[in-house]
């Protein structure tokens, strides 16, 4: 999974991504030209308590990618092919949006106001996108002038309903397409086609009420449309915590009132965002945690592990996580009738623990 990070400069997004990746990326430098790229662990309390149990030599949680976009102007969004660079590889984009007042970080909007920032980095997808939009459909008419091929009306047609609502301002996560429409677009890797998740950057004095961030700033409406999330952190308060070893981190936080790291939420919202769930193989040599669609069957699951497990596939030995917990190993899982023997038609659960049988 690959998130891109994107706002107005001064926002804290790269102090964000330097806390989610451990990266060590130069904040505070206001329209920079690069790009930072880094990855980060995604937190598994299941997988940490089974790793307990097996005592492994090697621990793998999963990891989600993060792409820091260099921070973008008012009216960037139509002209800048930098922007669309750094942000069209991504599976769902996070739009870091600043809420905390700072006379010395003036922001470059003038005011604090996340609605407006919000709404106006949604016009910028919109736009980027109708851009490519546009493009597409002059070459497709010329094309089809040429050609008169049926592949290039049926796509031109497409294109025609992306560029109605585009201009419509409705961002293309709003639009139904089926399936093979779909297909047909991702090629073309629309911004404002992507999942969106905004993180409210709060000061610090703000950090205890978390909950009540996103209402009060104005984006609960925002926050509940399709394909939209919306979580509140602070950025420099998650700074902190990263930097202090376990012991204090969780006495910073019952001081500061907060019930978890703001990161682990971000993460976990992002997984809820794009669909995607986690299921587990465990044993002495490792334990690992896999990441899967939700709804993916048995077989296509096992290919995430290695290609000979799909082509191989014969069964999945499947048990929950925390039935395996309870029953201390998985011989007593199966003497409970909890180890079950599933097909290739299995429709994998989060939080399952798997070993495939397999022949090649």
């Amino acid at each position: 999974m690959k998130i891109g990070l994107f706002g107005f400069p001064l926002t804290g997004k790269t102090t964000l991504f330097n806390t989610l990746t451990g990266a060590a990326a130069t904040v505070g430098t206001g329209g920079r030209p690069e790009t930072h790229l880094g990855v980060a662990r995604v937190p598994d309390d299941r997988l940490d308590r089974l790793a307990v149990l097996f005592k492994p030599k090697k621990l793998t949680h999963a990891t989600v990618d993060y792409v820091d976009a260099a921070g973008v102007q008012q009216g960037e969004g139509k002209k800048s092919e930098s922007f669309l660079q750094d942000l069209k590889s991504a599976d769902a984009l996070m739009h870091v949006v600043r809420a905390f007042e700072d006379e010395a970080i003036p922001h470059t909007q003038g005011t604090i106001n996340p609605s407006r920032d919000v709404a106006t980095m949604e016009t910028e997808l919109i736009l980027a996108d109708h851009t490519v939009a546009t493009r597409r459909t002059e070459r497709l008419e010329l094309a089809i002038r040429k050609t008169g091929r049926d592949e290039e009306k049926r796509e031109l047609e497409l294109i025609r309903r992306c560029v109605e609502a585009l201009e419509r301002e409705q961002p293309l996560r709003e639009v139904s397409f089926s399936e093979d429409d779909s297909r047909r677009l991702k090629g073309f890797t629309f911004l404002s086609a992507k999942p969106l998740l905004v993180v409210l950057n709060v000061a610090e004095s703000e950090a205890g009420a978390l909950p009540q961030a996103i209402a009060g700033s104005g984006l609960a409406e925002f926050s509940r449309k399709p394909a939209v999330a919306a979580v509140a952190a602070s950025a420099r308060i998650e700074s902190e915590i990263a930097r202090l070893d376990p012991p204090d981190a969780r006495a910073f936080m019952e001081e500061m009132g907060l019930a978890e790291p703001a990161l682990e939420r971000i993460i976990r919202t992002s997984y809820a965002l794009l669909g995607l769930i986690s299921f587990f193989t465990v044993g002495e040599d490792e334990c690992r945690a896999w990441t899967i669609r939700a709804a993916t069957k048995a077989q296509p699951a096992a290919g995430t592990i290695h290609s000979d497990l799909e082509k191989g596939f014969i069964r999945a030995e499947v048990v929950d996580w925390k039935n395996l917990l309870d029953a201390g190993s998985m011989p007593a899982a199966r003497e409970r009738a909890q180890l079950r023997l599933e097909g290739k038609e299995y429709v994998v659960r989060d939080g399952d623990v798997m070993h495939i049988r397999f022949n090649v």
